[in-house]
């Protein structure tokens, strides 16, 4: 599979981590470990969460995310 700026892009200071959704592309959960301190989002489609929340219920809703979405943006030149 060739790497994309959607399955390999630029760590944040702040990832906790990261999924990949069923065509590679990364699904970033960041933030804090503080409580309601973290959100996620998708390289692929672009959905994100809406709200902060702990990190135990965002790493579920990104796992559940990357596990459904089949998604890959890609720039066409």
């Amino acid at each position: 599979m060739k790497l994309s700026p959607n399955t390999a892009p630029v760590e944040p200071d702040n990832l906790l981590i990261r999924f990949h959704n069923q065509l590679g592309a990364a699904v970033d959960v960041i933030g804090t470990l503080a409580y309601q301190g973290s959100g996620w989002r998708c390289h692929g489609c672009g959905d994100r969460s809406d709200v902060l929340d702990s990190l135990l219920f965002t790493r579920r809703r990104a796992n559940d995310h990357a596990t459904a979405c089949r998604a890959s943006l890609h720039r066409l030149h």
